[in-house]
């Protein structure tokens, strides 16, 4: 059987998918403001906030269309299984010339990466990245890349040789301890990018330690990032499991913020960690490596998927990237479609445990603080929001905590 029709089709599907997702994007766009975020955005700047969406979501169709034309051309010719033949016939060194390739497409993408980072985002004021960050992030970015796509697919190598159809419950197992140990190891790995400093004594530092010993909830640290170096956009965050658990905030964030507002945000980060949430992400991170395990377990047993794209056998490294790209993308919405749901009920609760540290109201001009300096959508599409939003609509979440505010 000819598979590369069926995969071709599928490509295309996707891409289909992610240009009626940017259609979406661009009507949302011209969505009625709810009074409750009408002042998140002057009339000057709401202007220039629908400028920069159109902006991004047209290049946004520039770069998927011509992303989606690269991976169509590359299976439609079999550049794979003949860039392949360049290396070694050995297992490793075959799975290792895809992967290569594959950075090499990423390169190819730069000059893209480029227009939006140092000119788009430069427009409107958010880029603060000089040359020289850009580029030596890129380089950071694409070891790191082959380093771990190198890794999962001599990982999927070995498992798949040395087990056969045990496949599905040994890489699955694998992978989701190799996702976590990432996340224990992400303190670590953001040193690669951005410098962390203490936070600094006083009342913001005494504000959240309080918090903290309230809830009886212990951190390594609280650090604040050089987001500043690359972005004027603020956020912050937790890292880390157990006794490696820290605090980030973003250097704008804390420019940005009272001290009360900073507070919010940290309750509502707290909020989530007090009620699990991380822990409830890694069980569906299970889910999906099961999931991935099965796609490979049957791309693995189908020769016909190899031959029909001009190669002699397995290639682990094309088979990871049908995996992932193709299979796994194919069905990524619906997948999504389930987290994001359980992602937004996760931040009303995480919401309430502000208002109930008594942080309401500074956290609804914390939010809107940080959608006027992100540039956030005060009005998506509802069909984008189920799709794609983690969080709730920025209306919806003032909704809600106004709710909770009124009977206090």
């Amino acid at each position: 059987m000819d598979f590369k029709p069926i995969v071709l089709i599928v490509v295309t599907v996707i891409y289909i998918y992610n240009m009626a997702l940017d259609a979406v994007r661009m009507r949302s766009a011209k969505n009625p403001v709810p009074m409750n975020v009408a002042d998140i955005y002057d009339e000057e700047t709401y202007h220039k906030w629908r400028a920069y969406h159109a902006e991004k979501t047209r290049f946004s169709v520039i770069t998927t269309t011509v992303s989606f034309v690269i991976t169509f051309l590359l299976l439609l010719f079999n550049v794979h299984a003949a860039f392949a033949g360049l290396f070694n016939k050995s297992d490793f060194m075959q799975l290792f010339a895809i992967i290569v390739l594959e950075t090499l497409v990423e390169v190819a993408m730069l000059p893209f990466e480029w227009i939006e980072a140092m000119k788009i985002e430069e427009k409107y004021g958010f880029n603060r990245m000089t040359p020289k960050t850009f580029f030596i992030d890129q380089i950071k970015k694409f070891i790191i890349s082959l380093a771990l796509m190198t890794g999962i697919g001599a990982l999927l190598m070995v498992v798949h040789q040395a087990l056969g159809d045990w496949l599905i419950l040994a890489f699955a197992g694998v992978m989701t301890l190799f996702i976590l140990a990432i996340a224990f190891l992400f303190p670590f790995l953001s040193r690669i990018f951005n410098k962390f400093t203490p936070l600094e004594d006083g009342e913001l530092k005494d504000k959240l330690t309080g918090l903290l010993e309230k809830n009886g909830y212990k951190v390594r640290a609280i650090n604040v990032m050089d987001a500043s170096r690359r972005s004027t956009k603020a956020n912050a965050y937790f890292s880390g499991f157990g006794k490696m658990k820290t605090i980030v905030l973003y250097d704008t964030l804390v420019e940005a913020m009272t001290p009360d507002e900073i507070c919010a945000v940290f309750a509502h980060e707290l909020g989530h960690g007090l009620h699990k949430d991380t822990l409830r992400n890694q069980v569906l991170t299970a889910v999906q490596m099961i999931v991935l395990a099965v796609l490979a377990w049957l791309t693995l047993r189908t020769a016909g998927v190899f031959t029909s794209f001009g190669f002699s056998g397995i290639n682990y490294g094309f088979a990871l990237i049908l995996i992932m790209n193709v299979e796994f993308a194919l069905i990524a919405p619906l997948f999504g479609l389930i987290t994001n749901y359980f992602s937004r009920k996760a931040e009303y609760a995480a919401d309430a445990h502000a208002v109930k540290e008594g942080y309401g109201e500074a956290l609804i001009t914390a939010l809107k603080t940080l959608a006027r300096k992100d540039y956030a959508d005060p009005a998506p599409s509802p069909l984008l929001i189920k799709l794609e939003y983690s969080h709730p609509s920025l209306s919806q979440r003032f909704t809600a905590i106004e709710k909770q505010i009124k009977p206090m």
